[in-house]
């Protein structure tokens, strides 16, 4: 695999700050003089690459040298002729199957009360670790900063960040172990997210277990031509190479190596727009346990043929997952004899991962392929311009974790409920947005304190901190019946 190495200072190391670098440059070396770097762009037809150089100051220069030194060129040309790209996922969705075999979770009581048990063993031995997935900018939502950072609590006003990282604050308290939390940064998210831990303490969590390091980028070529692209005139145009990017990401900051030492067998995957996702959750790790899972997948039933999320099919007798944009329309609304959508499994982006399953596809350089997509991309025209195009220009190149699945020698796939663990934040409004997921905080967070036998008053909102409260059966130790909240009320 091939990646840019990330131009950090020395300064940047901290003994309070558990970010990983993936590459350290302190400076140009001599192997990236002006004469070899244009001799090795002219082989491949990327001279054009230094057409500023003269312009640029000395640290310019040795950023635009790192990222030309770290690029595989040959590996750029075969996702170019196809060579190593993803098989075609519009031939995969047509022979696509719906599952053969789900476990719902709530279906079976005797069932899920055992893989609960299973699963809090596993959180009390230290076997769990937690990993967040947040390289996402809140653009989409009018938010300048990481999307983790975003104040969703509708009583509380608590951001992303805080309403996950103080549900593992609670899991590793009622496990009395610490459960290591590995957060996925890029480029754009890095500096911001590690800042914001730091002045909000980590929300509780110590320091020694949240580990943050980046994904790495991918570079944007022209489409009509295949030439790199330059966002400026001494910086190639990149983009974060996808959730896929996560394990090598990992293994360059050795944190493999960190859940070795630990005891750390089995990974919970999250993304940071769900706030309603189980962090950790007992009974998906019982599952994933018990079935001898090497990857397991939450999922939920869609909601409509055109909702944006992917499905969990059935290709050739493995388990995959086709994205919402590779499914043909005709495909996506097929319906089954009782009228319900055929492909109707959404996945949800929330799985369990065995380590060792990791860890043996690490070397395999075909087994997470790089998916190519058209986009419009801004970058410096022939002028030293920024022109900004209307229509796609350009291929970006990313990897999808979930190409894992046929890896696998053993997968699960088990359907959760959809109000209680699933409530997306992209949009800024809409389906998907704030709005939805307060909503859904609200409605379920009602239900627990209703439960435990306590009345909330019609249209107050309330909101369940994971220090309160993981669920209804914690909540009913905590809440007096009888109890009235007529008034907005954060239980936290």
């Amino acid at each position: 695999m091939w990646h840019f190495a990330l131009a950090v200072t020395a300064d940047t190391l901290t003994a309070t700050d558990n970010t990983i670098p993936l590459h350290i440059h302190i400076a140009m070396t001599e192997t990236s003089s002006p004469e070899a770097l244009r001799e090795s762009l002219r082989r491949h037809q990327q001279d054009h690459v230094l057409r500023w150089w003269d312009e640029l100051s000395g640290q310019q220069r040795s950023a635009l040298a790192d990222q030309i030194e770290s690029v595989d060129f040959s590996l750029l040309r075969g996702l170019l002729t196809s060579e190593t790209v993803a098989e075609d996922p519009l031939d995969m969705a047509r022979r696509a199957d719906p599952p053969a075999q789900i476990v719902r979770s709530g279906s079976n009581p005797i069932e899920r009360a055992a893989a609960k048990r299973a699963g809090e063993e596993i959180l009390r031995a230290g076997r769990a670790g937690a990993l967040l997935v947040a390289g996402g900018q809140g653009t989409r939502l009018g938010f300048p900063h990481p999307k983790g950072m975003f104040p969703l609590g509708p009583v509380s006003n608590r951001p992303l960040f805080q309403i996950l990282a103080e549900q593992l604050l609670a899991r590793s308290r009622n496990a009395g172990v610490p459960i290591p939390y590995y957060i996925m940064t890029s480029d754009a998210t890095h500096q911001e997210t590690v800042a914001f831990f730091e002045e909000h303490g980590y929300f509780g969590l110590s320091r020694d277990d949240v580990f943050f390091f980046r994904q790495g980028n991918m570079p944007a070529v022209e489409a009509s031509s295949g030439r790199l692209l330059l966002a400026e005139k001494g910086q190639l145009s990149v983009s974060p190479d996808g959730h896929g990017g996560m394990l090598a990401a990992l293994d360059s900051a050795g944190l493999f190596e960190d859940m070795r030492r630990r005891g750390v067998d089995f990974l919970h995957y999250h993304q940071v727009d769900n706030p309603t996702a189980i962090v950790c959750d007992p009974v998906f790790l019982g599952f994933h346990a018990v079935r001898s899972s090497e990857l397991s997948t939450k999922v939920v039933a869609k909601v409509a043929a055109e909702e944006r999320m992917g499905v969990l099919v059935d290709v050739d007798g493995q388990t995959r997952i086709v994205e919402y944009s590779d499914m043909p329309e005709d495909v996506a609304r097929q319906t089954d004899d009782s009228g319900s959508l055929r492909h109707w499994a959404g996945n949800t982006a929330v799985h369990v991962f065995s380590r060792s399953f990791l860890e043996r596809i690490i070397g395999d350089e075909s087994a997470l392929p790089f998916h190519l997509a058209k986009k419009a991309v801004p970058h410096v025209d022939e002028n030293g311009q920024l022109f900004e195009p209307e229509q796609p220009n350009a291929v970006k190149f990313e990897r999808f974790i979930f190409d894992a699945l046929p890896l696998a020698r053993s997968t699960l796939i088990v359907e959760v409920d959809r109000a209680t663990e699933f409530s997306p934040v992209k949009n800024k409004d809409g389906a998907d947005s704030p709005e939805t997921a307060q909503a859904a905080m609200i409605a379920l967070h009602r239900a627990w304190i209703e439960s435990a036998g306590a009345r909330v008053a019609h249209k107050v909102p309330v909101e369940i901190g994971g220090g309160f409260a993981l669920d209804a059966e914690e909540a009913a130790h905590r809440i007096e019946p009888g109890t009235e909240i007529d008034a907005p009320a954060y239980l936290g």
